[in-house]
């Protein structure tokens, strides 16, 4: 059994809430349409919700252990990230512009007058 924050705190909320999330993140992976994933948000969120009442700690800590597995299980082999993340296609594709000036005019136009 992994270690688990103590039900009911500040951390295990944490947990909670990354469990969910990492979840959705996984679903969003594998079904691109919205329209669909949206169906699915809605079937994990009514799984969270059935067991949100669960106050034994080795009952949570169960729970915990099956969706962890489940999701390590379902983890999408190549996941979608955002072209302008790190490792995403555009990340560092246009460098930014230099800051400054690329020709001191002023000095140019001091050594050369006439």
């Amino acid at each position: 059994m992994s270690t688990l924050p103590q039900p009911f705190t500040a951390a295990h909320t944490r947990y909670v809430k990354s469990l969910y999330r990492r979840i959705l993140k996984n679903e969003l992976d594998w079904i691109v349409r919205r329209d669909i994933w949206r169906g699915k948000a809605l079937v994990v969120r009514a799984e969270f919700d059935r067991n949100r009442d669960v106050h034994d700690p080795r009952a949570l800590a169960d729970l915990f252990d099956r969706a962890e597995a489940d999701l390590a299980k379902r983890l999408h082999p190549d996941p979608y990230r955002p072209p302008t993340a790190p490792d995403g296609t555009k990340w560092e594709r246009n460098a930014p512009p230099v800051l400054g000036p690329f020709f001191d005019h002023r000095a140019y136009n001091a050594a050369h007058e006439h």
